[in-house]
């Protein structure tokens, strides 16, 4: 396979990947038109590339849409899983929203930003001076139940299989899970529900690189969110193991005849 990548560090290892700068691009059009693939590009590139130049990305341009932006992506999952989404309201910031969400919102409650990672950019709203404040950081309102739980699941998902999925247990001095917010990493067994929910949800929207956070209440899952770009520092294996996924759908892919000037499309559940 012919393979140009946009970022050398997730891809260290691949074979044959012409590895360029993001900010020259455009200097490099027959190489972006003859590739197999084109990996891991900035947001910023994808009109040029998947509709001036026809590239195939990786990941798929629906990762990079829906995952983009925390509303746009509550709002797809609301479209495909609503009954595995927690409470959310989105509404604009006003004063009037507010206090209507504030009156019908249990405390505490969660309230996010639209686009943030890490566990950035997410409160725990449990009084009215937590949740001014909140108010002047956003300009949409974004806010969920609190889930009463100590630990989530992330559940990698790679091309069209769930690659691993583990426990996040919470840290000691904020309510995150996050491992990169001092959250650490479980190995115990994760519910079949949980990774069906996962892999149910990336194939009907298109995405195929994304760490999904889910939730278990009971024996229901909740799913939160996912990341694009993720970290692997949970994964068995570290970064071989995901870079062999990686090929092996890419290697998939181009065997199965796809029109390479198209960009993946979305898989029906």
């Amino acid at each position: 396979m012919r393979l140009i990548s946009f970022d050398v560090f997730r891809t260290l290892g691949f074979p044959e990947t012409r590895n360029l700068k993001p900010e020259h691009f455009l200097r490099h059009r027959p190489e972006l038109t003859g590739a197999d693939w084109v990996l891991f590009p900035e947001y910023w590139q994808l009109n040029a590339l998947v509709y001036g130049m026809g590239c195939r990305i990786f990941p798929s341009e629906a990762s990079y849409r829906i995952g983009h932006n925390k509303i746009e992506m509550t709002r797809a999952f609301q479209a495909v899983a609503p009954e595995h989404i927690p409470q959310t309201h989105i509404l604009a910031n006003t004063p009037e929203n507010a206090d209507r969400l504030w009156q019908e919102m249990s405390t505490p409650f969660v309230a996010k930003q639209a686009k943030s990672s890490m566990g950035e950019g997410v409160w725990l709203i449990e009084d009215r001076e937590q949740w001014r404040e909140y108010q002047q950081r956003v300009d949409t309102l974004y806010v969920q139940e609190w889930l009463p739980i100590d630990r989530d699941i992330r559940v990698v998902v790679v091309g069209d299989q769930v690659l691993t999925a583990y426990w996040r247990l919470q840290s000691g001095y904020s309510f995150h899970n996050n491992v990169a917010r001092g959250g650490s990493v479980d190995y115990s067994p994760v519910p079949e529900a949980a990774t069906r929910l996962a892999l149910r949800v990336a194939r009907q929207l298109g995405v195929d690189h994304a760490g999904f956070d889910i939730a278990m209440v009971g024996d229901h899952p909740y799913l939160f969110e996912f990341n694009r770009l993720f970290g692997n520092q949970g994964i068995p294996g570290g970064g071989e193991r995901l870079r062999e996924a990686i090929l092996g759908y890419l290697d998939r892919r181009s065997r199965s005849g796809d029109d390479p000037s198209r960009p993946p499309r979305s898989v029906a559940a």
